[in-house]
């Protein structure tokens, strides 16, 4: 974040941007995000990767805040990983309890969305971790569009990523902060 001023003079600038949706279904659990990064009214990047595999490869997650702390947290649940193998609750409890109480981490400005092959999570720097409704999750910018789009899609004859990508798409035209170059990642059948 930076203390100029913002393109239209009204204040600070602040970093904008990100669409992460997470679609359970079919036995599959996918993550997407777009890859837009704004400093106020201008586009920094349009490719940046908001989405990865996490630990061994059984986790993907996906990031809404600041970069650099999403990747702090990032590490740190690949750690917490670490010490509770194949038990992504547990340790996304015990990420939270850290984020809520060690100083440092309390001061991060992230949310992220984790998710395995049966559970998927909403994770806060409030001490959040939330299992959505419906096997659906959106955050972000945009993450209420593409949560309300992925819903609507839920009962049609598509496969998780198929909703993904046009939720993506939907909430791509609808928020200013969210664009096109979409990262899948996925797990399960």
């Amino acid at each position: 974040m930076s203390d100029s001023p913002a393109a239209d003079g009204s204040g600070p600038a602040s970093w904008h941007g990100t669409t992460i949706l997470a679609v359970r279904k079919g036995g599959r659990v996918v993550v997407a995000g777009d890859g837009q990064v704004t400093l106020g009214a201008t586009v920094i990047k349009s490719t940046a990767r908001k989405v990865r595999p996490i630990g061994k490869g059984d986790v993907i997650g996906g990031f809404a805040g600041a970069t650099a702390d999403a990747f702090t947290l990032f590490e740190r649940l690949e750690k917490k990983l670490e010490q509770y193998p194949a038990q992504l609750t547990r340790a996304c409890v015990e990420l939270a309890k850290d984020w809520r109480t060690d100083r440092y981490l309390r001061r991060l400005e992230a949310m992220m969305i984790v998710a395995d092959r049966t559970t998927t999570l909403v994770l806060t720097g409030n001490g959040d971790v939330l299992e959505p409704e419906e096997g659906v999750a959106g955050i972000g910018s945009g993450g209420t569009y593409a949560l309300a789009a992925a819903r609507a899609l839920m009962d049609q004859d598509l496969d998780a990523e198929a909703i993904a990508r046009r939720a993506m798409k939907i909430a791509a035209e609808i928020c200013i902060y969210t664009n096109t170059n979409v990262v899948v990642e996925s797990l399960g059948a």
